[in-house]
């Protein structure tokens, strides 16, 4: 240490402002699913067109994954109706073993609960959706548009983040977004850019319906029956919207409606916004195929003389759901699937059994403190570059070696984002053992912020392209005997959490230590010190989370 004589002095100051500083907040979790439509109820298990035996299965997949409440993106029934009119207190009844483990329940209509009679039936089954009746569990500061949409259209907050989820169908009062006097989705924008506007600056905005921005089979969308133009003037409204969205720092637009998972990057037809949409896997008996050509090439591309959409990720014929955890400023999105059952496009008429079938099929995410890339095939991921609090990431090497494409045979791209945390941020309090505790100490003492990399695997793999990834160190963490010997350099999370050589989490390749600048040409392992940058880089095929920081001998690669 430079100034020995200051050690004490430093470390009473320390432990003051531990001692006095608030706890930070534990990472938490919710579930985001879609679409529980049932046609025939021959397995007896499948009441009111409820897919009840599918809502069995995912309830214990997020009790399991411990969420705090769980997001229906509409499509509750294939029915609600006079012939049905019970069909949605089936619904509710089948969220009880949620409400059962103190986990919430948030749901939104869909297409197939659309009439204004269904609207009275909605609210007696889901009074939370005002912060009424029992199953509340924590979310606050409930807030509706206007009377005709109370509850149907409505916004609650939860520790760190608001959740917007809005109604696109027959309200109360018997009108309906398409009145050509409300002009679309319009008459509620004042209240979602209030909504959005409002929230703490340092905390995430998610926004939910249950119609898409840009659909792959469905045509009719969240503005109307024609993704580009139609009478009632959406043009004007999905500009509004989205430059609502991106003004306030929301990254996430679910919907269902479509039986698919599906990413994407969408443009506001002005070109001067964009967010990702995630379109949910399918919890219904259907799967639908998507258009082709797509629906932003039939419609988009001539209206407005380009494409609005970038996809990102695609898969079709599957039963899944998402895990979405908030941890401070980052956000990890994981996407669960299992097979449908039938082997692909079908309709089920059999509950199949999906436990222990469910696999993780990508995960994906943003911080608050990061930035996002568009890596197009062939692209180089150069461009990947970022700086945090005195730390630099940069991609020195690598290229988008993709091929996959979607239904309608567009090049899938791939949506990098970069995010942060402090070296030396703890989290104390309740949750955290022994081992997580050390984890933290572990973190205080690497030598750079830790960056964390999304989205650089395809679907189905975590497995990247080979890329050489860099970050800059504080050398007063370094030990000098340390610098020369390979026991000191980029590091990486492993499954417990424990920091390892960044190589030894690569699929293939050898470890190989090189004191100086990284040179084209090394191969997948090769890692290495650059003291007169003060730079640690590493040749890796994997992404998560990276800092810079000391290994243990028995740590390295033989």
């Amino acid at each position: 240490m430079k100034h020995p004589f200051r050690f004490a002095s430093a470390l009473a100051a320390l432990a003051s402002l531990l001692v006095a500083a608030p706890a930070l907040a534990e990472p938490w979790k919710f579930g985001v699913m879609s679409d529980t439509q049932w046609k025939s109820n021959l397995d007896g298990i499948n009441p009111d067109t409820v897919a009840v035996g599918i809502i069995n299965q995912l309830n214990q997949e997020f009790i399991a994954h411990d969420v705090k409440f769980v997001i229906q993106v509409g499509d509750l029934t294939d029915k609600s109706d006079s012939t049905y009119p019970t069909s949605l207190a089936t619904r509710a009844a089948a969220a009880q073993p949620l409400y059962d483990a103190g986990i919430g329940f948030y749901p939104l209509r869909g297409n197939h609960e659309s009439s204004q009679a269904s609207t009275a039936w909605f609210s007696a089954a889901f009074p939370q959706t005002t912060a009424g009746g029992p199953h509340v569990f924590g979310a606050t500061n409930f807030s509706s548009p206007f009377a005709a949409l109370n509850g149907l259209s409505y916004s609650f907050d939860y520790n760190n983040a608001r959740f917007v989820l809005l109604d696109q169908f027959t309200r109360t009062d018997g009108t309906n977004y398409l009145n050509s006097s409300t002009n679309n989705i319009i008459d509620q924008q004042g209240w979602i850019d209030t909504q959005l506007a409002s929230r703490p600056s340092d905390s995430h905005a998610f926004v939910f319906s249950h119609k898409n921005l840009i659909g792959q089979n469905h045509a009719d969308d969240l503005f109307g029956s024609n993704p580009a133009y139609n009478s009632y003037g959406n043009v004007a409204a999905r500009n509004a919207f989205l430059a609502s969205l991106q003004n306030n720092g929301v990254r996430y637009q679910f919907g269902g409606h479509d039986h698919m998972h599906h990413r994407a990057i969408i443009t506001s037809p002005d070109t001067n916004a964009r967010v990702q949409e995630i379109i949910t896997s399918s919890n219904s008996y259907k799967f639908y195929i998507p258009q082709v050509p797509s629906n932003d090439e039939k419609y988009n591309v001539p209206a407005f003389g380009g494409p609005r959409e970038i996809p990102i990720a695609q898969e079709l014929f599957a039963i899944g759901y998402y895990i979405v955890t908030v941890d401070g400023p980052r956000v990890t999105v994981d996407h669960y699937a299992a097979p449908n059952g039938c082997n692909g496009d079908c309709d089920l008429t059999v509950t199949p059994a999906l436990s222990g079938h469910f696999t993780k099929r990508e995960t994906f995410g943003y911080s608050l403190n990061g930035k996002e890339f568009t890596v197009a095939q062939g692209q180089s991921y150069t461009a990947v570059q970022d700086s945090f609090r005195g730390t630099t990431a940069r991609i020195l090497d690598g290229t988008n070696a993709s091929t996959g494409t979607d239904y309608a045979g567009r090049a899938l791209t791939k949506a990098i984002d970069t995010g942060w945390t402090p070296r030396e941020q703890h989290r104390h309090g309740r949750g955290h053992g022994h081992h997580d505790n050390r984890r933290r100490d572990a973190d205080s003492d690497t030598a750079s912020h830790i960056l964390t990399l999304w989205g650089m695997a395809d679907l189905g793999s975590s497995q990247t392209d080979v890329y050489t990834l860099s970050l800059t160190y504080d050398p007063d963490k370094a030990r000098p005997e340390h610098l020369g010997r390979g026991l000191f350099g980029l590091a990486a999370r492993d499954a417990d959490g424990t920091w390892v050589n960044a190589v030894e989490m690569n699929a293939g390749g050898s470890a190989k230590f090189v004191k100086g600048a990284w040179k084209p040409g090394y191969g997948l392992g090769t890692y290495g010190i650059d003291p007169s940058t003060k730079t640690a880089w590493a040749v890796v095929n994997h992404q998560g989370d990276f800092a810079v920081t000391g290994f243990a001998e028995t740590c390295r690669k033989k």
